[in-house]
């Protein structure tokens, strides 16, 4: 009995730690503007690279933090789903904004894509992100299956 609780529990273990790393991509969010990946999934985590306001055919949309706000979320939200994730899953989220005098109307979209248990997170203010960009937001997820 033992010795088969051992082998499983090593077993479980190994596979964790050999892990394959797999990239996630979908063709409902832009494209990587530079050398990454929408997103990787390891095990059962997954990391989403940092999304900015572009739609998937290129355009962005920065008129209003709500727009940037909701085309962010909306991004992410594609990578999850080509994850079989959603924000139920996010962990963590990194967000980064120009100006932290419109934290609150952003945190107002924000919080409409996290209805209950939100996961962790920090927001910190840059001098300057790609594309002229306002917002970008990161997530790490994970899928307890």
């Amino acid at each position: 009995m033992y010795k088969v609780l051992s082998f499983l529990i090593l077993s479980f273990s190994l596979s964790s730690v050999f892990a394959q790393k797999k990239v996630i991509y979908s063709d409902k969010a832009p494209k990587p503007i530079g050398p990454y990946s929408q997103a990787i999934q390891n095990g059962n985590t997954l990391y989403v690279s940092g999304q900015i306001a572009i739609r998937a055919d290129g355009t962005m949309d920065t008129s209003s933090i709500e727009n940037e706000t909701k085309l962010v979320m909306e991004n992410l939200k594609a990578v999850l789903a080509a994850a079989e994730l959603n924000f139920n899953h996010v962990l963590k989220t990194t967000i980064y904004m120009t100006d932290l005098k419109k934290f609150k109307t952003m945190n107002e979209v924000y919080g409409r894509y996290f209805t209950s248990d939100p996961p962790a997170r920090e927001t910190v203010e840059v001098k300057a992100l790609p594309k002229g960009a306002h917002i970008e937001i990161s997530v790490i997820a994970k899928n307890n299956k």
